[in-house]
């Protein structure tokens, strides 16, 4: 007898205390057998909340940097995490991922302690137009990869070559059958960026990056992460795409992405 309930898609399924196996979904879009960085963002930052669970008062993430220091194979990967820097109010948490006993990315998070700053928060920059309000965008009819597929994009059209302003959601849980938090969803669409606003057409250039950092005024809510995105790239092979993070409420922060920029 069926019960007429129907398993959700994962980016991850957990193979033991430490370790995930990625799926079709988390393919990456410049090789089909390497992991897209964006759900993988998310799960470190997964990891580190599993991490921080422990502490006696929370704590509230307001930078993660991540540094890809080689190639993310579509493989099982083991993730751990140490805090680097204790504190009642601050504390620096890293959190390594290890692809065939090789370290591929290391991730380092600034987390602050909360309190009411409400009568002077304010931010200068404006909100950009309701994922309603834009047309979905067939991202997959410029890039390719699982992790692409399985996304619902709403772009503005671009003005001019490497300026975009993008909505980025998924139907695809973060790891099968665990419940994750807004914030691990939400940072697992920013590396989306470097797609959405490219310079060079990505059948002739290459331009991925070796990194991600994220600042955060204001923790995020779901469903969509916003991107107001300019990808800018210089006369000497390296190349920057910026962001300021959206969502529905209006801007949370600022990613940055350092890119190497190299013709096929």
């Amino acid at each position: 007898m069926t019960t007429g309930i129907v398993a959700r898609e994962s980016y991850y399924e957990r193979t033991g205390e430490h370790t995930y196996k990625p799926t079709a979904h988390a393919g990456g879009a410049w090789q089909s057998d390497e992991q897209h960085f964006s759900p993988l963002s998310g799960l470190v930052v997964h990891v580190m909340e599993r991490h921080l669970a422990q502490r006696p008062e929370p704590l509230t993430l307001a930078r993660i940097s991540y540094d890809i220091l080689g190639r993310v194979a579509l493989d099982e990967c083991e993730i751990t995490v140490e805090t680097v820097r204790p504190g009642r109010t601050i504390e620096l948490v890293e959190a390594t991922v290890i692809i065939a006993g090789r370290p591929v990315v290391r991730a380092r998070a600034w987390l602050l302690a909360s309190l009411d700053t409400t009568s002077v928060a304010d931010s200068p920059h404006e909100r950009i137009p309701a994922p309603e309000q834009l047309a979905p965008w067939a991202m997959g009819e410029e890039w390719d990869g699982g992790y692409v597929s399985s996304i619902d994009v709403r772009r503005t059209a671009p003005a001019r070559k490497g300026r975009a302003t993008a909505w980025v959601s998924s139907l695809v849980d973060l790891i099968a059958g665990e419940p994750s938090s807004t914030l691990a969803s939400y940072i697992a669409l920013v590396d989306t960026a470097n797609g959405i606003a490219v310079q060079q057409d990505p059948t002739a250039w290459m331009f991925p990056n070796l990194d991600l950092t994220i600042h955060l005024h204001r923790q995020p809510r779901g469903p969509w992460t916003g991107l107001d995105t300019t990808a800018t790239f210089g006369p000497t092979g390296q190349g920057l795409t910026s962001s300021v993070l959206h969502d529905i409420d209006g801007p949370v922060g600022h990613a940055e992405q350092i890119l190497t920029v190299r013709p096929l």
